[in-house]
């Protein structure tokens, strides 16, 4: 059972910045690697992916502001958010699972283990 713990939330001003990180139990060989958010009344959604040899997508509600990194090493998953706005505010929650380098995984229902969720709120 892989378990997942992400970190780096926080309150941030519009405009501002903050790195989301996301540490894994295990390896992640061979493992995509995704951020999704959930807003209050709103179903969970894609934020961006990222696949093992480092191939990302994006929401285009997010794309050009946030960057998805990882490291293998560490096991670790990272989202930098850059430009933030209000309307990022959520909480934001991290998932893996095992597939092909190929495919970019951008459903919630492609995920097989999340984490526990780290809230960002991001003040007008």
């Amino acid at each position: 059972q892989v378990q997942l713990a992400e970190s780096g939330g926080g309150l941030v001003q519009a405009g501002g910045s903050l790195r989301l990180s996301c540490a894994a139990s295990e390896r992640t060989f061979s493992t995509s690697m995704g951020w999704f958010r959930q807003a209050p009344g709103k179903e969970r959604e894609f934020v961006a992916t990222i696949t093992w040899s480092g191939r990302t997508s994006y929401a285009d509600s997010v794309k050009g502001r946030f960057t998805i990194s990882r490291d293998n090493a560490k096991n670790t998953v990272y989202l930098q958010m850059n430009s933030l706005k209000p309307e990022d505010t959520a909480v934001y929650f991290c998932a893996l699972k095992w597939g092909l380098d190929t495919i970019y995984y951008t459903s919630t229902a492609d995920y097989i283990y999340w984490g526990q969720g780290t809230q960002v709120t991001v003040s007008s």
